[in-house]
């Protein structure tokens, strides 16, 4: 693919919101996606709202989300139901999003884990797999870190485009099929069944069910075997929803 390390800006942090909106609109209008890390859930969910009051479309991916909802939530960036994603830990996803070409990631120079050199350069990387891909540093000074991922970045980057230059490769984004959705499954006949089977479960059973069916629903949803892990939660909310009509 000739793929080469996301280019790296560092711009003021006054006006990050509409610096960002401004790249927003022009990679919308490309059809491309946008990643946007903030340190704390607060900010992820006013910058949310702001956005969607100005017609961005945008979700928020907050740490409450299951295993599941995450998965759907990654899918439909893919798949262009939405432009733009917004969280704190992005991290943790294990994102593989070809249509992402900028990352941008918000008080970069506040130094903690989330703004170490490593954990920095794996979000920078988020932006590597499309030939577009560029990161933006907001911050009003370079730590430490960010001179480190900037380094290493720039390094990578002039080696790989030297070997490109060499070879006559032109870089070109991944081309990764997007995975089928978790579209609910029809449990209707399911719950036939489940109505003649007799007496009433106890509340102790539903409980122990429910807590082996997220158990299970999260190993399927890991695995990648999402109509199992849809059916999984279909039959959860079925659950929860017959242990609120008890209560």
């Amino acid at each position: 693919t000739g793929l080469v390390d996301p280019e790296i800006e560092v711009r003021p942090v006054l006006g990050q919101v509409d610096d960002i909106l401004h790249e927003i609109r022009i990679r919308a209008e490309k059809k491309e996606r946008v990643l946007i890390t903030t340190l704390t859930k607060r900010m992820s969910e006013d910058l949310t709202e702001y956005y969607l009051d100005l017609d961005v479309r945008v979700r928020y991916m907050h740490s409450d989300i299951d295993a599941v909802e995450r998965t759907q939530i990654l899918h439909d960036l893919r798949a262009g139901e939405f432009d733009v994603l917004v969280g704190i830990n992005l991290l943790r996803e294990g994102l593989d999003l070809p249509e992402v070409s900028l990352v941008g990631i918000f008080d970069a120079d506040k130094e903690g884990f989330l703004r170490s050199a490593r954990s920095l350069i794996q979000t920078c990387g988020r932006a590597a797999r499309n030939a577009n891909g560029m990161v933006i540093l907001y911050a009003d000074k370079i730590t430490e870190s960010m001179q480190q991922t900037i380094d290493i970045t720039e390094n990578r980057r002039r080696r790989q485009m030297a070997y490109n230059q060499e070879h006559g490769i032109i870089p070109r984004t991944i081309q990764r099929e997007i995975a089928p959705s978790l579209a609910p499954i029809d449990l209707e006949e399911d719950l036939e069944v489940a109505e003649e089977t007799g007496p009433f479960q106890s509340m102790d059973k539903l409980e122990n069910e429910l807590e082996e069916l997220e158990d299970a629903m999260r190993r399927a949803a890991e695995a990648l075997e999402f109509e199992e892990a849809a059916g999984y939660r279909d039959r959860i909310a079925q659950i929860k929803s017959k242990l609120e009509m008890v209560n």
